[in-house]
């Protein structure tokens, strides 16, 4: 079993199904704010996806600083973001410069550490954490938790907002298509709930898709 004692924590070492998964984002919370609200909602664990784990904006966050911090909080930090980042170094995921993430989703370090952050899911309490405070607009969402659910019907996904309150997954879905404003069709390929959330998933994965700035000649 895991000893609280120790400093590094493998995601394997224990098969215990728990089948919840949280997200958060860090925004501009100070870091105690962010670790009270992990505690409120007993996080184990937190899974960083963010590509790069530094803020210039909010320093706190630094990778450095943050595992420091919640170690001594008594939660675990894990970096995913070289597996489940949305800045890729991959040149083949993007077209026009922008990254696309359904060229992401099929990468095989992608698949690798959705399959890790699964395993992790089964044993701890785990939060993917990234930047950005509305789930709708952060990659954690938009690609990450998608792909998730893809493989997991059954996962239940809890984000936790600003505020502390927690939003279900599905309002997220919810949000999401009425902020694209689709409506089900009789014809075509919106005849069903579950295309009308593809659809928007779509849709906002090109609005929040990372661009590469040109290089300057």
């Amino acid at each position: 079993m895991y000893d609280r004692n120790e400093n590094v924590v493998d995601f394997m070492e224990v098969d215990n199904s728990k089948n919840i998964l949280f997200s958060i984002g860090h925004s501009s919370h100070t870091i105690d704010k962010f670790t009270c609200l992990l505690k409120r909602y007993g996080i184990e664990v937190i899974a960083d996806v963010r590509s790069s784990p530094y803020s210039k904006y909010a320093p706190q966050f630094n990778k450095d600083v943050l595992e420091n911090v919640l170690r001594n909080a008594n939660i675990d930090y894990k970096f995913l973001g070289r597996e489940l980042g949305a800045r890729r170094s991959e040149d083949g995921c993007y077209i026009d410069r922008q990254a696309k993430y359904e060229i992401i989703a099929h990468l095989p370090l992608f698949r690798a550490g959705l399959e890790r952050l699964i395993e992790g899911i089964k044993t701890y309490r785990v939060a993917l954490m990234c930047s950005e405070g509305d789930p709708i607009v952060c990659h954690r969402t938009i690609l990450v938790c998608r792909e998730l659910i893809k493989i997991c019907p059954d996962l239940k996904i809890t984000h936790i907002l600003g505020d502390g309150t927690t939003e279900t997954h599905e309002h997220v879905q919810e949000r999401l298509v009425k902020l694209h404003k689709l409506q089900p069709e009789l014809f075509g390929d919106l005849t069903s709930t579950t295309a009308l959330i593809e659809k928007a998933f779509d849709l906002q994965a090109e609005r929040i898709a990372y661009g590469k700035v040109p290089a300057e000649a």
